[in-house]
């Protein structure tokens, strides 16, 4: 068994909203000391195998067809396991 952690976040080249809503936020809040925010995604994996060649091809697969939207987004993943 593999566990794998998957991270997407928006390209630096694309606005993040979102992070700028939350960026707001924090200053309204009085945390002005934060000068920028991004906003991404967290995924736990498990794969039901122990060849962690063929789970990094899988797991490319996956971010590549539904995880990560690869025209705005980049993702990383780390493996344990």
């Amino acid at each position: 068994m593999i566990k794998a952690t998957v991270y997407v976040t928006i390209k630096e080249s694309v606005l993040d909203p979102q992070g700028a809503t939350v960026q707001g936020a924090l200053h309204s809040l009085g945390f002005n000391e934060v000068e920028s925010v991004r906003i991404g995604k967290y995924m736990e994996i498990e794969l039901d195998t122990d060849n962690r060649a063929e789970a990094e091809e899988r797991l490319k697969v996956m971010c590549e067809k539904l995880l990560a939207n690869t025209v705005v987004e980049n993702y990383r993943f780390e493996l344990e396991g």
